[in-house]
């Protein structure tokens, strides 16, 4: 398996990481004992890196995480997040919390239903606005000290709060979609990350599977999929970016690989600063996503893909407007 390390941290990583998220929330029915044994198997195929979050579930992904790792604690990496509160009445509803006493409060929740000692990477999930990111990070600092993290991490930060929370404790990673379908660090977090030597891990890579080309009709998500939420699944949009799609399918049948593994090798191609973590809760699309490493593009390729997959190509936006408010900007 080829590696990665994340920014100045010395911390090395699986140059593809696994998303866990969908294993337990937003993306249709649940299947634990399934998604355990893609966690097993992605072990076995050298995947080191697992990206969860309190609020996933909420609280589930992280509990089924943990169980699946226990008795495999030295192989993994463990990435989880704080930061987005969900209303237990209504978990449609989401706060934001990066108050120091919750930061505490939250860490010693994670570290309980992973089962283990230590985080390797705590991600602030989303900017608070009304607590100063350098109080925040003051406490995430603090936990470092004692042992229960090893690494920081930001996630949808822009360049700005990046260097001021770089300049209260290094920043090891910054987690923000990037992708085909998302390329928005390219104006200018990406280059502030490079200049303060933080690394980006890209979460939804393949475009919250819509660069698989395995969705073609709205009608493929099913009632509860989280995704018939978002503007780029609805109406005009989605026939738009099918479109685009439909040109990387194209391109990847002459490349002899799937849309989605052309997708990947993408994103691994902008840089080995940057680390993608598709998820997948099924054994035959991890081992498919982890064939992106064979995949090679020339630098005619990338600006062939550039034509076809530029910034203003996909239609809509990323989220609904009301979770696009949580985007620190």
């Amino acid at each position: 398996m080829q590696t990665r390390t994340l920014g100045r941290s010395g911390l090395t990583v699986s140059a593809i990481g696994l998303g866990c998220m969908g294993m337990s929330d937003f993306y249709g029915k649940r299947d634990d004992e399934q998604s355990t044994r893609t966690i097993h198997r992605a072990l076995e195929l050298g995947v080191t890196f697992f990206d969860t979050a309190d609020m996933y579930g909420p609280y589930t992904n992280e509990e089924l995480v943990g169980r699946a790792l226990r008795d495999r604690r030295n192989q993994a990496v463990i990435a989880t997040k704080f930061g987005i509160q969900r209303d237990p009445n209504d978990p449609t509803k989401r706060g934001i919390n990066g108050r120091p006493e919750y930061v505490r409060q939250a860490c010693e929740g994670s570290l309980r239903r992973l089962g283990t000692d230590y985080i390797d990477l705590y991600y602030q999930h989303r900017v608070d606005p009304s607590t100063p990111i350098e109080d925040t990070v003051g406490a995430m600092s603090r936990l470092v000290e004692e042992g229960k993290v090893r690494h920081l991490g930001l996630s949808e930060a822009a360049a700005e709060t990046v260097r001021r929370a770089n300049a209260v404790h290094p920043i090891a990673a910054l987690q923000s979609e990037y992708s085909l379908w998302s390329r928005d660090p390219e104006d200018g977090v990406l280059a502030a990350c490079r200049e303060l030597g933080v690394s980006l891990v890209a979460y939804s890579p393949l475009g919250r599977g819509f660069l698989t080309g395995q969705i073609q009709r709205f009608e493929d998500l099913d009632a509860d999929d989280y995704r018939r939420n978002t503007p780029r699944f609805q109406g005009e949009n989605f026939q738009r970016n099918l479109d685009v799609v439909a040109r990387i399918k194209e391109m990847a049948t002459q490349k002899n690989c799937t849309p989605g593994q052309l997708a990947l090798a993408w994103v691994l191609a902008q840089g080995n600063d940057i680390v993608p973590i598709p998820g997948t809760k099924r054994i035959e699309y991890l081992e498919e996503n982890l064939g992106a490493l064979e995949v090679q593009l020339s630098a005619a390729e990338l600006a062939q893909i550039d034509e076809i997959a530029p910034q203003s190509a996909i239609a809509g936006l990323r989220y609904p407007e009301a979770m696009m408010g949580s985007i620190n900007g």
